[in-house]
């Protein structure tokens, strides 16, 4: 059995194809983009966040912009 048979198989598993179609799977991804968001908002690595790099990095264009004028 190929790979792309168990993942016809495994994709067949999931409820909801007759009603729903290629849509049934939009839960999963809404899961998945909600619990990637909380990790970049709580999970700090080398004590920083996403948000934290984010932050400084849109400030140090900012000022790049300001020394320019």
């Amino acid at each position: 059995m190929s790979i792309s048979d168990k993942i016809s198989q495994l994709m067949n598993r999931i409820p909801g194809r007759q009603r729903f179609g290629i849509y049934r799977f939009l839960p999963f991804f809404f899961v998945l983009g909600g619990a990637m968001e909380w990790f970049m908002i709580n999970v700090r690595i080398a004590d920083q966040t996403f948000y934290d790099v984010y932050r400084r990095k849109q400030a140090e264009k900012y000022y790049q912009k300001l020394e320019e004028k």
